[in-house]
């Protein structure tokens, strides 16, 4: 299949800010890259760098009960660590397109 063959809904480039975090909480270590970019209606791209679990995380996200659970796997001792981490890195969400 050549690329001419592929139907397209996007195709962007940005530049995008990226934050590489490592550190111990008290249940496990925690190794993120958190992505900024002005895609996501101010929430951020939520990589883990040890399993390659990703969501798009805002506020609404980690006020979902067992949210952070369900998407990286965790326990739920380590998804209260990581929301509170998170907290304090997630802004408010922005949506500029309506």
């Amino acid at each position: 299949m050549s690329i001419e063959e592929f139907t397209f809904m996007y195709d962007t480039v940005e530049e995008t800010r990226t934050r590489f975090v490592c550190f111990f909480g008290q249940t496990c270590r925690f190794d993120f890259a958190i992505t900024t970019t002005d895609r996501f209606y101010g929430k951020k791209l939520v990589i883990d760098l040890q399993t390659g679990r990703t969501a798009i995380i805002g506020p609404d996200d980690l006020a979902e009960e067992g949210y952070l659970e369900h998407v990286y796997k965790l326990k739920e001792d380590e998804a209260e660590e990581l929301k509170e981490f998170l907290s304090s890195i997630v802004g408010t969400v922005n949506f500029t397109d309506m």
